[in-house]
């Protein structure tokens, strides 16, 4: 790719006015080509008006006397994807698409998704006689646009359209903010008394003409159903009450300005009032334009609209200048020299506490502050400024090593924050370990000489009590009440994740614990994991849970050998072709109690029948009561058990779920005082017709030193369903024998053994959501319309090779976003838009 110049081919420069042309930063030089349109590849600068991108483009394509196309895509596969980020950008681009419209300026919507990968961009690009496009510093948009100019030899121009003072003409990082001040206060002054000169002109539609290319129209689609289809994270919801677009977007920003911005200085740092404008998300994706805020700050004469506009133009524009002009923005090396060096040498000193992941996710500390921070973020999606900078610096003292710190700081404010990722809010966390700051003396234990801002002295100046109650709570009005039937892992995945997003769970199961198949038992002084016995993590939202799991010491790594045996009795040792094996600990059960604790579980209660009445469902049990009435149900069951209880209402629903074919298996459980002699493995796949899987439980981590063998003996499918209703005592002899013959041992007597029956045990047919194998799409819709949803291993999972434990989760997931996609905000008029928006 050739070295950008700075400059684009010199005729291009005579067509932008000065407004423009000092915006524009070249990607990738060259001369127009002599045939395409003028493609605008709107990534974040999502609006029709004060848009120097889209300007820039309109003025090329009139100029030239092109086409033009406004092309917007939304893939699956920037980093900490999820319902939260989709829905705030699908907003935003219906909003688009609706102004562009009234503008006569043509718009296509392109939506990754099952079906609908195809890389258009590329081909456009390739077909364009140039491309504008948005300068974002950071990524995922700079990787983006990296990753374009490696692919096609099209001219790009990137267009700042985010800073009053275009970084261009800043010219260079700096790392201090009254340096900043100094060097572009002058431009700032300069911008700020022009007003913004809206191009007119209306180019024709460019209309490529490629096989297949049918965008999106989002005037009337189904948000919530489209970004189920999306391969991306369902476990963080949408924000109900910060709808995406221009029109939400200005709504909250005309209301701040005119009810709170002139207390903006005096009120902006105590998080319990309205003093912010929580315009951060807008400006990020570029839905408001910061040249009018800036614009309506400097025409009003007060302390808050002079504190307001340093905090816009100072530190925000600063954050973009440093990461334009700096490569490095999200690892270790971005922050300063001293910083780096302070850190490292306090990195072995002592930390009060070391938390997974998980609980930090959570909130679950032992700091009321920090806890109220962090849920802010998870239900919210947002952190008060001045909060975000004490939250952060904790982090310091709760993690092994300051580079750790710096990940999860990243991780957690990008994965739930709806304004992460902007080069601000990277300048903002960034701060917290040293960036944009000097140091401070005398060393403090963890910080060294970084700035400290410990917990306890913020809550001193804050009513953490008071705070923690606003932000423990949803936002959503009404907040539905949800009920799962089935404490498998599937629903115990869906019931923590409505949970962590503050809305109230019932979970009911028939069995006496939660588990379904993940199920242990005791028989005397053995234990028997006689379900699923372990799991892979393949999908990587699986994986990064499974780490913090491990952590948290509720499962861990089974390294035992895994063997494979034919019908002969010939054995050979199994590559281990899915990834390192795991266990739950003590037991596979332990993984879905620590899901559900701290959720309504009620064991031993059957639900036999499902009754709509006109305040929602009511569930009725084996003992003849009722309960409810719950708004949305989730069953987390096998699918003919499901199909049992919807039979009566959805008889269609329910005859396609039982379509899909289950495998029966017998398990036996024997325990021998001893380990049987010649045995070096963990666990062995069998090939013969009786025999499917043999486990050895002893050998699993949670053995505690056990001496006896804990054998646990799965049959085929095939032998299962044949001898399905065989008594207990001639399984527990027709496995053992088979396993002894395989084995080539005479097995001494055992000392306990059981027979069970697994009557649903591995679904041998996926329900496809998206597609119309076994008539899924159809069945899934018809019960959404009911608020009723499925869950578990039989629902497929969103990437192939998934093991049964990773799919259960992934579909437990995705039937909680279900719900949590359809939350909404009803406002009372009366309560006025500034209070409306702020959730009050």
């Amino acid at each position: 790719m050739p070295a950008p110049t700075g400059v684009l081919h010199p005729l291009l420069l005579r067509l932008l006015p000065p407004q423009l042309s000092e915006r524009c930063r070249v990607v990738r030089d060259g001369q127009p080509a002599n045939s395409g349109g003028v493609l605008y590849w709107m990534c974040t600068a999502v609006r029709a008006h004060e848009n120097p991108a889209l300007d820039a483009a309109i003025l090329l394509a009139h100029e030239l006397q092109r086409p033009l196309l406004v092309y917007h895509a939304l893939s699956e596969q920037y980093q900490f994807a999820s319902d939260r980020h989709h829905m705030f950008i699908l907003q935003g681009a219906q909003d688009v698409q609706l102004q562009l419209r009234r503008r006569q300026i043509p718009y296509a919507f392109h939506l990754e998704r099952p079906g609908h990968r195809e890389d258009w961009l590329r081909q456009l690009a390739d077909a364009a006689a140039v491309v504008v496009t948005e300068d974002m510093p950071t990524d995922p948009a700079a990787a983006f646009l990296r990753g374009l100019a490696s692919r096609t030899s099209t001219p790009i121009v990137a267009v700042d359209t985010a800073c009053v003072c275009p970084m261009p003409v800043a010219g260079r990082a700096w790392d201090r903010a009254f340096q900043f001040r100094e060097a572009v206060s002058k431009h700032h002054r300069e911008r700020l008394k022009q007003p913004w000169q809206e191009v007119d002109e209306r180019p024709s539609a460019w209309e490529p003409a490629f096989a297949g290319f049918k965008p999106l129209d989002l005037e009337h689609a189904a948000l919530p159903d489209l970004i189920g289809e999306c391969h991306i994270d369902h476990s963080v919801g949408p924000v109900v009450d910060t709808p995406g677009g221009t029109t939400a977007g200005l709504t909250r920003w005309q209301a701040f300005r005119d009810q709170a911005l002139r207390q903006y200085a005096a009120r902006r740092n105590n998080p319990l009032v309205n003093g912010v404008s929580r315009m951060s998300a807008y400006l990020h994706y570029g839905m408001v334009s910061p040249l009018q805020v800036a614009r309506d700050c400097a025409g009003l004469r007060h302390d808050g609209a002079e504190k307001f506009l340093d905090e816009l133009l100072i530190w925000r524009e600063l954050a973009w200048c440093f990461y334009r002009f700096r490569s490095e923005h999200d690892s270790w090396d971005a922050l300063p020299g001293w910083a780096r060096q302070t850190l490292l040498a306090h990195a072995r000193d002592r930390r009060p506490a070391i938390y997974s992941w998980e609980r930090l996710a959570a909130g679950e500390t032992d700091d009321p502050l920090w806890n109220a921070a962090q849920k802010s973020l998870r239900i919210h999606g947002e952190l008060h400024n001045n909060v975000r900078m004490t939250w952060g610096k904790a982090l310091l003292q709760w993690t092994q090593d300051p580079r750790d710190a710096l990940k999860l700081i990243i991780d957690l404010n990008n994965r739930y924050a709806l304004d992460g990722r902007d080069p601000s809010s990277f300048g903002g966390i960034l701060w917290c370990l040293g960036q944009f700051d000097r140091p401070f003396t005398p060393e403090q234990p963890v910080l060294g000489t970084v700035r400290p801002r410990p917990l306890e002295e913020h809550a001193r100046r804050l009513d953490v009590a008071a705070w923690s109650r606003r932000t423990s709570v949803t936002r959503a009005n009404p907040v539905p009440r949800v009920a799962i039937i089935g404490a498998g892992l599937s629903g115990a995945a869906a019931a923590r994740t409505l949970a962590d997003h503050a809305l109230p769970v019932t979970v009911f199961d028939k069995s006496r614990g939660a588990g379904g198949r993940m199920a242990s038992r005791r028989l005397e002084d053995y234990r028997f994991d006689h379900g699923a016995v372990c799991f892979h993590a393949r999908h990587p939202a699986f994986r990064h849970i499974v780490r913090s799991w491990l952590d948290e010491g509720i499962a861990a790594v089974w390294p035992g050998a895994g063997m494979r045996v034919t019908a002969e009795g010939t054995w050979s040792e199994q590559p281990p072709g899915g990834g390192r094996r795991f266990t739950g600990m003590p037991g596979m059960t332990a993984i879905a109690r620590h899901l559900l604790q701290d959720i309504a579980l009620h064991t031993q209660q059957q639900i036999t029948r499902l009754e709509r009445t006109a305040t929602g469902w009511m569930l009725h049990t084996d003992a003849s009561a009722a309960v409810g009435p719950f708004d949305y149900l989730i069953l987390a069951l096998p699918a003919p058990q499901a199909a049992e209880l919807l039979q009566q209402r959805h008889p269609a629903a329910a005859e396609q779920l039982r379509q899909l074919p289950w495998a029966v298996i017998r398990t036996v459980m024997a325990g021998f005082q001893e380990p049987l002699p010649g045995l070096h493995w963990s666990l062995a796949e069998a090939e013969g017709p009786i025999l499917g899987r043999i486990v050895r439980n002893q050998t699993r981590p949670h053995s505690g030193g056990a001496t006896g063998e804990s054998l646990v003996l799965h049959s085929t499918p095939e032998w299962g369903r044949t001898h399905a209703e065989l008594d207990a005592e001639s399984t527990v002899t027709a496995l053992l024998a088979e396993f002894g013959r395989l084995a080539r041992l005479d097995l001494p007597r055992p000392e306990v053994t059981s027979a069970h029956r697994w009557k649903y045990a591995q679904p041998q047919a996926l329900l496809t959501t998206t597609g119309a194998q076994h008539g899924g799409a159809v069945a899934v819709a018809e019960l959404h319309r009911e608020s009723i949803g499925l869950c578990g291993d039989w629902v497929a999972a969103e990437r192939a090779g998934c093991c049964g434990v990773e799919t259960a989760w992934l579909s437990g997931l995705n039937a909680a976003g279900r719900v949590l996609r359809g939350l909404r905000r009803e406002v009372r008029v009366q309560q006025g838009l500034f209070a409306a928006a702020d959730g009050e």
